[in-house]
Formats: C-alpha cells, sequence, structure tokens
C-alpha cells in the first residue's frame, strides 16, 4: 500500500520526526597557503565557548537555508575578513565529513570538512564568533580545538596528493608566477626538494600545466638572469602525473 503525503508536511502518515534524536550539521574549513616559503593554515582564535579562547579552523553552523558549500563561503567571509570576491574564486573542495559522537561537548555535531587554496594575502582579521584570526605554520598548528588538527593532517595529505596529478598548484601562486614559484608550492606542501631543471622539463612538457606571459622577464631577487612568468592553463589534470619523490608524505 502507498502512503499518500500529509497536505502540510510531505511526510506519509505516522512519520514522527521527533522519534529520532536532533543534531547538528557543521562546516569546518583548512584554508591553506604558502607564505615565505612555508605552508601555513588559516586559523581562528574561538571567542565563544566550547573551548574559549583556543585555536581552530574557520567554520560554523550549517542555517536550514543554505548548503554546506554555502556555508562553508559564508563561513569563512564571516570569521576572516576575506573579500566576498577572495571566497568566490577561491578553491575550496569538499573534504570528508566527521562524525564521531563526542567531537562536539555541546550536542551531537556533524561537520562537512573542506579544503581550501588561495595565494599568499595579508593577515585576516576575525570576526563571527572567532576573536582573532591568523596565518599559522602548518607545523606550528596544534593543538586545535575538537578534532581539528585530524582534519587538518587530512586536508594537507589531498592536497599533497592533488599536486601529483591535478594542476592545483596554480591555485596557490598569484595570476602570474614564475617556474620557481611554482616548483617551491610543490617543495613547500611536500617538504622535499626537487630538482630545478627536472622541474622545468616537467611542467613545459605537460600540455596546458601552464601559459607563457608576453612581456619582460621579472627578477625573483637572485643573482641570476631575470625569469619567465606564466600564467594557469586550462588543463586541469596532469599528463603524465608530476610523482612526489619515493618515500615523502606530510
Amino acid at each position: 500500500m502507498t502512503h499518500q503525503p500529509s497536505e502540510h508536511t510531505g511526510a506519509p502518515p505516522g512519520y514522527d520526526p521527533r522519534a529520532f534524536p536532533p543534531f547538528a550539521v557543521t562546516v569546518d574549513l583548512a584554508v591553506l597557503t604558502v607564505r615565505a616559503a612555508r605552508l601555513h593554515v588559516l586559523l581562528v582564535r574561538r571567542g565563544e565557548a566550547p573551548h574559549r579562547g583556543a585555536w581552530a579552523l574557520p567554520g560554523g553552523f550549517v542555517r536550514p537555508d543554505e548548503s554546506a558549500g554555502a556555508a562553508a563561503r559564508r563561513e569563512l567571509a564571516e570569521e576572516t575578513g576575506l573579500s566576498g570576491s577572495t571566497v568566490r574564486h577561491l578553491h575550496l573542495e569538499q573534504l570528508r565529513t566527521y562524525s564521531e559522537p563526542d567531537r562536539d561537548p555541546r550536542m551531537r555535531v556533524v561537520s562537512v570538512a573542506y579544503a581550501a587554496l588561495l595565494p599568499d594575502l595579508p593577515e585576516p582579521r576575525g570576526g563571527g564568533d572567532a576573536a582573532h584570526a591568523r596565518w599559522t605554520p602548518r607545523e606550528d598548528a596544534a593543538p586545535l580545538a575538537f578534532d581539528h588538527e585530524r582534519i587538518l593532517a587530512d586536508a594537507h595529505e589531498r592536497v599533497s596528493a592533488k599536486l601529483e596529478y591535478t594542476c592545483l598548484a596554480t591555485g596557490f601562486c598569484p595570476a602570474e608566477f614564475t617556474l620557481g614559484e611554482l616548483r617551491q608550492v610543490y617543495e613547500t606542501v611536500w617538504g622535499v626538494p626537487l630538482d630545478p631543471p627536472n622541474f622545468r622539463r616537467k611542467v613545459l612538457a605537460t600540455p596546458g600545466f601552464v601559459e607563457a606571459v608576453e612581456g619582460p622577464p621579472r627578477r625573483t631577487g637572485g643573482r641570476g638572469k631575470p625569469a619567465a612568468l606564466y600564467r594557469a592553463g586550462p588543463a586541469s589534470a596532469l599528463h603524465p602525473p608530476l610523482l612526489r619523490p619515493e618515500g615523502r608524505r606530510p
């Protein structure tokens, strides 16, 4: 027998949503960038309980009228002061769901975590329930509130792996960059030096990875000749992949 939906709720007769324990849904964001040749993560100091005063990843509760992705971008803008334009254009991808029953002391909270990448930006400002926001070197980002150290570790590994087979590394770079700056992204995220000539050969041999920028080269601060400038190309995947040196994992 087929149940007809209720006129007011859309639920079949006899369905009682109160029979199921309520829980909240939040978003947490591991936002990464490369600053001064070090991998940094965006942290906020919590201005409210629980873990008041502790450092944490940006995030917050998903509102009834928004998706998790919309909530992630809203929370990032509110808690860091990043402009709407910056938030709309940064690379943001869903990482995984964290649902351990005791991960939040307030109630049962399920978090949808995201990894975000962006070029180096000035220090952000806190907002919302965040008292302060700052860029922190990845290796110094502990202790963190809730299970955010686990989320950050998972995000670092996800990004490290995706650098091997996608063009994601250009998301850490400004609009125009040198191949040395692009190589520094790989070296910083992977934590290992790469051979410059070999890296250059692989990048330029990959169709659509980068495109040369017309105009004069740019000095990079060294004693050598000015370096040519490139921008991100149209490709999204690397063929062949640019693999990490054997055994290197963050």
